[in-house]
């Protein structure tokens, strides 16, 4: 079984993503421990917050360094979900302009409506549409629905986009890198569709 760390570092109810990488044939690891997360198959950094208190959590446990070695240095895949996916941008506007984990190029943004009727939050299930082919979605449809939750957005260059959402005039909903990859929706939280991209991501480990 294939050891996964979730990164835990006070910004996230890490039981749903650890109960989803289980249920998905995963050996889920919670914990802000560098020795467990160095040594994992794989790494998930979920989370539910703002961008500026989620970069000092990590810079506060000295995990900065450590999750930049493992993701571009050392090719252990990584996924970034929700605030977790913003955090692998260069910067985040969100609580001020701070530094991101610079894992793929790029800024976090808020979101603009586009009309009187959008709603911001974006709360809910929508689609997501495919720009690029990723291991990601392999046995996934392209416009299946996935679950947000998010104020801010991924900002990066379209080389970097796998998939976006039509919401606010559209938004990157899935970033990727190498082996390095961010959804901006809750996999965890979508149902049939979430446990096999969290499977796929399984596979790359």
């Amino acid at each position: 079984m294939k050891e996964i760390a979730i990164v835990d570092y006070g910004m996230c109810n890490l039981d749903s993503v650890a109960r989803a990488v289980e249920k998905c044939g995963g050996l889920p690891m919670t914990t802000d421990d560098p020795a467990t997360i160095s040594e994992a198959c794989g790494i998930i950094l979920p989370g539910v917050g703002a961008f500026a208190d989620a970069m000092d959590n990590l810079a506060q446990r000295a995990l900065i360094p450590l999750l930049r070695r493992q993701a571009l240095e050392r090719g252990v895949p990584f996924l970034g979900i929700c605030l977790g996916m913003q955090l692998m941008a260069d910067r985040g506007h969100e609580g001020g302009e701070t530094a991101g984990l610079g894992l793929i190029p790029g800024e976090v943004v808020r979101l603009a409506a586009d009309s009187l009727e959008t709603r911001i939050p974006h709360v809910g299930w929508n689609q997501v549409e495919l720009l690029h082919p990723s291991p990601l979605f392999d046995r996934i449809a392209d416009q299946t629905d996935f679950y947000f939750v998010h104020s801010y957005h991924f900002a990066c260059p379209p080389q970097f986009a796998i998939a976006r959402t039509p919401y606010c005039g559209g938004f990157v909903s899935v970033v990727g890198h190498g082996r390095c990859f961010g959804t901006q929706f809750h996999p965890e939280k979508s149902l049939g569709a979430g446990q096999t991209l969290l499977r796929n991501f399984l596979e790359l480990c």
